[in-house]
Order: C-alpha cells, then sequence, then structure tokens
C-alpha cells in the first residue's frame, strides 16, 4: 500500500508532513519536483514529476491517491484511481461528475472520499456535532423552528486597509465572486447572484465577542441533507457562507463594480490582471500570521422562545508551526486517509465523515492545530 500525495502547494505541506513522519509509505508527486523537495525533501527522497500515465502505471490495488491539485484534476484522478482499484481523497467540493463515481466506487468497494479540508470539511463536522447533540436533547421536536448558520473566513491576523490578504493566487478569490447563492432565510428560498447584494453581520461568539461582515456561499441546500436534518423539521434558515473583516465590502466596492461588467475573454484578461495586482500588493509577508475564523451554529425556537442553542467555534492563527490555513485544510486531508486505510469510511463517494466517533476523534486533532476551539451553549 502507498500513498500517493499529488500536488504540495502551500496548503499541502502540514498533512504531507504528517502522514510521512508517522511512517506511512507516501511517494510525493508534484510539476515541479525541485518545490516538492524543498517542502519535504527533508523526510523523503520518494518525490516523481506529476504525470498521469505515470502515475497510473505505479497504481496497485489498497493504494490511495490524495489530490491537492486544482479542482479539474479531481475527477481524472478518481476517475484513475477506479481503474487502477485505488481510493481518492480530496478536500474540494463534490462536484456532478464526482458524485457521478459513487455506484461504480461502491461497486469496487473503493472509498473517494471528498469536502474534508476546512470548509468544506472542518465545518461539516462541527455540524454533524450540534445536530447528533440536538437529536439526543430533550429539545428535539418537529414543532421547532431552526435557525442553522456556518460561516468561514480566512483574514489577515493584523489588518490591513484592503481587509483581506491573499496566501495563494487571487483568482480563485475573485473567480468565486462572480457565483451566485442559494440559502434560506425566514422560511423562503433566498438567491443571490452576487454576493454583495447579501452581506450582512455577524456576532462570533468568541472569548472576546467579535462581529464580521458575512455573506451566503454556494448552495447551501444539499447540506439540509448532508447534515441528517429530518425532511419534516421546521428550517426558519439555513446558510452557510463566508467569512470577511469588517470593512471588507467598503474597502472592495471598486473591486465589486469592475467584476460586474466583465465578460468573455477579455473578462477573464482582466480578472487575471487584477488577480497579479493583488498578489503583489495585498500577499502575506514572509513569517506574517493569518487568521482563520470558523462558526457553525444550531438555534431551535418554540412558540417564539429559544429550547435550544449552540455554537462551535474556532479561532486559529500562523504561529511557528506554520499558516493556520496551511494547517487547517491538509491535517484533516491526512486524518481521511488514515481512516479510509482502517476502513473506517464507506465505499462510494462521501464528504467529511458523520459517524460520532470519526467526528470526535478528527475534531480533537482540530483542537491540537487550532488556538481556540469550544461548544458554545447560549442558554
Amino acid at each position: 500500500m502507498t500513498i500517493h500525495w499529488c500536488g504540495t502547494g502551500l496548503s499541502a505541506i502540514p498533512g504531507l508532513r504528517r502522514l510521512i513522519e508517522a511512517g506511512y509509505p507516501v511517494t510525493v508527486w508534484n510539476r515541479s519536483t525541485e518545490k516538492a523537495r524543498v517542502a519535504v525533501g527533508d523526510l523523503t527522497g520518494d518525490i516523481r514529476g506529476f504525470d498521469m500515465d505515470t502515475l497510473g502505471a505505479a497504481l496497485v490495488p489498497g493504494d490511495v491517491v490524495v489530490s491537492m491539485l486544482p479542482v479539474d484534476w479531481h475527477v481524472p484522478l478518481a476517475t484513475l484511481c477506479l481503474e487502477g482499484g485505488a481510493h481518492f481523497v480530496s478536500s474540494s467540493y463534490i462536484s456532478p461528475e464526482m458524485r457521478a463515481l459513487d455506484g461504480a466506487a461502491r461497486a469496487a468497494g473503493l472509498r473517494l472520499v471528498n469536502e474534508i479540508g476546512l470548509d468544506p470539511g472542518i465545518d461539516h463536522l462541527m455540524a454533524h456535532h450540534l445536530v447528533a447533540d440536538y437529536r439526543a436533547s430533550g429539545a428535539c421536536d418537529s414543532a421547532n423552528e431552526l435557525s442553522f448558520l456556518s460561516y468561514c473566513g480566512g483574514v489577515p491576523k493584523h489588518p490591513n486597509p484592503f481587509r483581506y490578504k491573499f496566501s495563494w493566487s487571487p483568482l480563485g478569490v475573485l473567480k468565486a465572486l462572480r457565483s451566485p447563492s442559494r440559502s434560506i432565510r425566514d422560511f423562503t428560498e433566498l438567491k443571490v447572484a452576487r454576493p454583495w447584494d447579501a452581506i450582512t453581520r455577524y456576532d462570533a461568539p468568541l472569548p472576546a465577542p467579535e462581529s464580521f461582515e458575512v455573506y451566503p456561499n454556494r448552495d447551501s441546500l444539499p447540506f439540509i441533507a448532508e447534515y441528517r436534518f429530518d425532511p419534516d423539521w421546521n428550517i426558519r434558515d439555513f446558510v452557510r457562507g463566508t467569512l470577511r473583516l469588517n470593512g471588507w465590502s467598503e474597502a472592495w466596492r471598486d473591486v465589486f463594480a469592475e467584476i460586474e461588467t466583465l465578460e468573455g475573454e477579455a473578462g477573464e484578461a482582466r480578472l487575471r490582471e487584477m488577480s497579479e495586482q493583488f498578489w503583489q500588493e495585498n500577499a502575506y509577508a514572509e513569517g506574517e500570521p493569518d487568521r482563520v475564523v470558523l462558526c457553525v451554529d444550531l438555534k431551535a425556537v418554540r412558540g417564539g422562545k429559544t429550547v435550544w442553542h449552540k455554537s462551535y467555534v474556532m479561532d486559529a492563527w500562523g504561529d511557528a508551526r506554520g499558516t493556520a490555513m496551511a494547517r487547517l485544510v491538509s491535517v484533516p486531508v491526512s486524518l481521511a486517509v488514515c481512516s479510509v486505510l482502517a476502513r473506517e469510511i464507506p465505499a462510494g463517494v462521501s464528504a467529511a465523515p458523520h459517524d460520532p466517533r470519526l467526528v470526535a476523534c478528527y475534531l480533537a486533532e482540530v483542537d491540537r492545530l487550532a488556538q481556540h476551539l469550544q461548544v458554545v451553549d447560549h442558554l
């Protein structure tokens, strides 16, 4: 059995090093072997130039392929795994094309695990914990009105005028700003064409309470079933979204206005140009700490009175171990690899596990990665 770890970008290293240091047989694949050697060359010499054909030839049944490559590579790599009898792990959202591989993976007894990074990933674990806790409580009742909120964001530990800093190419952030979202607000489906049309304030229950700007992200609705909500539960609010520092929307106002006008190839070219400019002007300096804030909240109200209300809250920042973002994205990936090898995750296409034992195990590890992790009982 070999773990084939593909990609050694900034967000990949802590999880990769964790597996190698634990003694797992790991082959590292990267387009630039030189960059990979800088990242993990002190731990392993098994570093190879990434190539699909070469990787496919190296696979044997029972291996695990980890993709920390751009999202376009995930489905081709998962398909390669099905052909070679290998398992697959990534931190990215499950695409329809990935979901379509579920039947073949189940039939072959292979595990294709996704959404096990930070967001998506740790947020899923927190949601599973809160929903299970609520179910087990005496307050659980289909007559309750439920509000579920999940907000996550990487923000600078030391705020800058732009109210944001980049630890990798800003292009992905800019493209995400052009994406619509779908959520539930006041019992009604809310569709938003652009994030800046739905920015609201969120008071995070941190040890020192702090206010942030938040907005819905992607399509929240499929996660109602993913988080094991009963079909007859009365959902007032259900929002998965992005968290930003206060003042972000004002600092980015001109960016929003320009993005709205961009179309076609010329628009894509301008996005790349903006990305390069932002990278030059607002990248993290060497050793400068980043920060990640994640809050997942579930509240039940009956007859106008709150009968159950808890939040899972995390605050983490860069330190001597490196960036918070890298730790919180890649270490959960490494945990999923270990669970796949231990056959603790069922065959098929799946997201972060909902098994209570694994949720507790993974969150205990997150507690060691973050400076603050707490379940807040608001009653």
